[in-house]
């Protein structure tokens, strides 16, 4: 029999949040470290040294790899021989571990779940509840499988209760095909197959805490092993997502994908459910087991792990002074250049641009110190800052979110730019060319690289919205790409139809 304390289980759980938050899995890194070296794309291999680079600074100085700190998703698997000595209940002890993880002073981590989410969408502060999946198992210890997920790749989901006829590898296809770049590839997609709808969706999720060894499958093939239905699956769909071309940041490029990853269920002879769930570049999870000897011990990576890859900008980079910038300025600057922003520069999300739009239509005036004439806004929600720091980890969020607002923000606001990450739809190129205005993107996955190049961060309107407030930037040569120039050319179209085209040929 296994007694497991309440102070060890959120201990534990909050440890592993921390540990998370800064190191990467070693088996990503490494196969991270083996796309960068094959990569041909100029422009995904500067990505992915981002990333890496970045990787290496937080497990460093113990800081978040994004500023997206995740929804924390956690699996149980309790022995049915364990005994408990709390006063909490399962999902509140896990609750509190979280708590206690997310506030922690000596590494903040950014505080994303939203309560209400049909209604006034406010913030817990704390970053619970976290989504806990238990399962009751023979045996007498607790087996805890943890993650936190980012909204960019969460958001690229996708659900499909196919007919038991229909071809699953094409939907599969066109299915990573039509999700862009905003889940920040090059990752890992995760694919469940069968059960129920609900169910898919959760082997999807599960399959992606597996490790990374896709290699090792591609091995065992060429050497003749059998492998099964759901392993030829794994090896086919790698090489036909990657075949897509789409490639790091979905600049175009080799690698897409590092691994995928596939479970099955027994499902309805009528049925053929399929859900497929990326993970970004910042892939983050860990597992450890409570015996009843007290919290879980981390062993840290050896940083000896990490391929030996830095990053500096090119000596072909464009420095840019957003202080004194015009419409003139920006009319030269080619898709795929790359950029060194310096200046202040505002910044701006999902609640804010509401907010600013909703005033807008009213005729009321923006906030004071809200002036976006001639200025670029940065679509981010940095983390908070710890010691002397400016801004904590300070990356770029999906950009396509804001795309319905941008034809109002160019036509009323003066602005000239905008920054995130990811492809821009129809509406807002079209704004872009209409306004003769650009949009640059930052690499979603490099946020602790990117503070750096922050200097100075004040909150100007919206403080009660938290991470989402307007904040004022002073940045030096903050480096970025031009996504989409003034006549409309996207970078994320003629990219990837490139190398599409070369893999290929």
């Amino acid at each position: 029999m296994t007694i497991i304390k309440q102070e060890d289980l959120i201990q534990s759980i909050a440890d592993a949040l921390q540990f998370i938050s800064y190191y990467h899995p070693r088996d990503y890194i490494q196969a991270l470290g083996r796309a960068y070296e094959l990569e041909q794309s100029a422009a995904a291999k500067d990505a992915i040294a981002q990333i890496l680079y970045n990787s290496r600074l937080c497990a460093e100085g113990h800081r978040p790899i994004c500023q997206d700190t995740g929804i924390v998703v956690v699996f149980l698997e309790v022995g049915m021989d364990v005994q408990w000595d709390c006063e909490l209940s399962l999902d509140d002890m896990v609750n509190e571990g979280v708590r206690r993880a997310y506030l922690n002073s000596d590494n903040v981590l950014r505080a994303s779940v939203l309560a209400d989410p049909a209604g006034s969408r406010k913030n817990t502060r704390d970053n619970t509840p976290a989504v806990i999946h238990t399962k009751l198992v023979e045996g007498n210890t607790l087996k805890v499988k943890l993650a936190a997920k980012g909204g960019g790749s969460e958001n690229k989901a996708k659900f499909a209760a196919l007919n038991p006829s229909d071809n699953l590898l094409d939907w599969i296809i066109k299915s990573v095909e039509s999700m862009g770049a905003g889940w920040c590839p090059p990752g890992i997609l995760g694919v469940g197959i069968g059960g129920t709808p609900e169910k898919a969706m959760l082997m999807a999720k599960e399959s992606l805490l597996e490790p990374v060894n896709i290699q090792e499958l591609k091995l065992k093939s060429e050497q003749g092993h059998r492998l099964n239905t759901a392993e030829e699956l794994r090896l086919e769909l790698y090489d036909k997502i990657n075949a897509l071309g789409i490639g790091a940041q979905g600049l175009g490029g080799l690698t897409t994908v590092v691994d995928v990853k596939v479970l099955d269920y027994p499902t309805h002879a009528a049925s053929l459910p399929v859900a497929i769930i990326p993970n970004c570049a910042a892939t983050r999870h860990t597992h450890f087991t409570l015996d009843g000897s007290g919290a879980a011990l981390l062993t840290p990576p050896d940083l000896a792990d990490w391929p030996d890859v830095t990053w500096s900008a090119s000596p072909a980079a464009r420095h840019v002074n957003l202080d004194n910038i015009t419409h003139d300025d920006i009319k030269s600057w080619q898709p795929g250049e790359q950029l060194l922003l310096s200046g202040k520069l505002l910044t701006g999300r999902d609640a804010a641009h509401k907010r600013i739009i909703d005033t807008l239509a009213k005729g009321e005036s923006l906030p004071e110190g809200v002036n976006f004439k001639n200025r670029f806004i940065y679509y981010v929600g940095p983390v908070d800052a710890v010691n002397d720091e400016s801004v904590g980890p300070a990356g770029p969020t999906t950009s396509t979110r804001m795309d319905k607002y941008t034809e109002a923000m160019l036509s009323q606001t003066g602005l000239i730019g905008m920054v995130g990450k990811a492809e821009r739809g129809s509406v807002a190129i079209e704004a872009i060319k209409k306004h003769k205005a650009v949009y640059l993107i930052a690499v979603g996955g490099a946020a602790y690289l990117i503070s750096k190049a922050i200097t100075k961060s004040k909150i100007i309107a919206y403080e009660e919205l938290g991470m989402e407030a307007i904040y004022e930037f002073e940045v030096k040569d903050m480096p970025v790409t031009v996504a989409v120039d003034i006549l409309g050319e996207s970078v994320h179209q003629t990219g990837p139809k490139k190398w599409h085209r070369l893999i290929k040929q």
